[in-house]
């Protein structure tokens, strides 16, 4: 199997397994040199924002809302399907699987069905609703490879890993967060790869972006962030504006990055040029965020530094332009909030939310943070990164079904003040977290340990490799 190299080009051998363009390469490089692409807290906000930021992008005549469509093609309907999320298996949350269920919260159905100890991970829907994409960690190692499963359940697939050579460039090789594009025809990745930093911050070396076939070929390295400057943090996390030009993904420094241990959502182009970080890195955000159906808006979380797990983070939404920026939860938080997800017809949220110290629960609300509804009711599972699939129009739950069910769960939902974006249900009473195996050094910037922590800054239980500091993944 060919070797992914740690340079600016990769090498490429008859079995193609690693086909990156030399002349995107060059090209990726360029920018790198004249500062768009360089390390992260090297240029100040102001120099690779745009100058005059708009209020938000133009719609086109032809399908209204929709940024970037093509002229003259016809608006399709979308049709909301079932929500994928993950979910712990056993008590004391050593192995986790991926789950689907109807938008209302019901009908609960375990899809993947990972080895003991193995943790499932941040899935993704194909854009035809049948094929579930997400990641596994392996309980001995601590590595995690990439798989697709149906919608329905059934075999699993592992997609072939980029290295199993053994060589230096292939060490602790770790494959997270599939993405697939709007049309199908690619999946975005994050990797890392190389020895753990000496210090004993479980750093891995090299952490970047990847796109390939969702057969694991074609394979071609987006980003250069960490290639001059190892062990200086871990990208994570992509996702697609609509129209396929452009990917947001998670940057997370290390105790040795600039600046140290914090953490932003980037913007980049599908061709690798036009990289620019999007948010600022007081807000601290972070996980996968995600466009608006029409792509006027970016959906992310912050996660304040600390545990994982603490409250104090919040929802916000930025134009692509990085402007804009708006709280749709209040502030300041006593909940931890997690990853959050726009519905296929852009009407509503999911997103997981938790009290201090407590598992997490799904729950919706309206794109302008008002109309919270409690989707679920079992905070055992630590149900969290939510992402809301399509449905055939036969298939697609009734307004109707949504409405009796907003309705029923409306009088249960947590009572936080009334604000907008805010529980109108009395929270569970705070469980202790049950205690967790430490868990071998991961490879995506995350720590030793993986598992939730009552008060720990990142979704709990979202560990994706080597962390830069205490906190994981972003998002239990």
């Amino acid at each position: 199997m060919a070797r992914i190299t740690t340079g600016t080009r990769q090498s490429s051998t008859g079995r193609a397994r690693t086909r990156a363009s030399a002349g995107a390469g060059l090209l990726l490089l360029g920018t790198l040199l004249t500062g768009c692409g360089a390390e992260p807290g090297d240029i100040p906000l102001s120099e690779i924002r745009p100058e005059v930021p708009t209020a938000a992008p133009e719609a086109t005549a032809a399908t209204p809302g929709v940024v970037g469509a093509a002229i003259g093609a016809p608006a399709a309907a979308v049709h909301n399907g079932l929500i994928v999320s993950r979910a712990y298996t056993d008590a004391s949350r050593t192995t986790s699987a991926i789950v689907t269920l109807s938008p209302d919260g019901t009908g609960q159905r375990q899809v993947t069905q990972p080895p003991a100890h193995a943790l499932d991970d941040r899935p993704d829907w194909s854009p035809d609703g049948t094929t579930i994409a997400f990641d596994r960690t392996d309980p001995q190692t601590g590595a995690a490879r990439l798989f697709t499963v149906p919608t329905a359940g059934g075999p699993e697939h592992r997609i072939s890993q980029l290295c199993d050579s053994g060589t230096a460039d292939c060490a602790n090789e770790d494959e997270r967060a599939p993405a697939f594009s709007p049309d199908g025809k690619q999946v975005a990745f994050s990797r890392s790869w190389g020895t753990q930093d000496p210090s004993g911050s479980h750093q891995i070396q090299y952490s970047d972006l990847y796109l390939m076939s969702p057969e694991g070929t074609d394979v071609q390295r987006l980003t250069f962030l960490t290639n001059d400057k190892p062990y200086s943090g871990a990208v994570g996390n992509p996702s697609w504006s609509p129209d396929g030009k452009q990917l947001t993904f998670e940057y997370r420094t290390s105790a040795t990055g600039q600046p140290a241990n914090s953490r932003a959502i980037y913007v980049v182009s599908a061709d690798g040029t036009g990289l620019r970080q999007l948010t600022p890195w007081e807000l601290r955000a972070g996980d996968r965020a995600d466009w608006s159906p029409d792509g006027t808006q970016i959906l992310f979380t912050t996660y304040p530094a600390g545990p994982d797990n603490a409250p104090g983070g919040g929802i916000y939404t930025v134009h692509p332009d990085g402007s804009a920026v708006g709280a749709l939860t209040p502030a300041p938080s006593d909940v931890f909030y997690g990853t959050a997800a726009y519905a296929p017809d852009g009407k509503s949220i999911v997103f997981a939310q938790a009290p201090a110290g407590a598992g997490t629960d799904l729950y919706s609300m309206h794109p302008d943070g008002t109309g919270v509804v409690r989707l679920t009711n079992n905070a055992d599972k630590w149900l969290s990164r939510p992402v809301w699939g399509t449905a055939e129009a036969s298939a697609a739950p009734t307004d109707q079904a949504q409405a009796t069910a907003e309705a029923s769960d409306q009088a249960s939902a947590p009572a936080s003040g009334g604000a907008p974006g805010q529980a109108s249900e009395a929270p569970q009473a705070p469980r202790t977290p049950q205690p967790d195996a430490q868990q071998p050094a991961r490879a995506q910037g995350q720590g030793a340990t993986e598992k939730p922590q009552p008060g720990s800054g990142s979704e709990p239980g979202s560990g994706s490799g080597s962390r830069p500091d205490s906190e994981s993944d972003s998002e239990e």
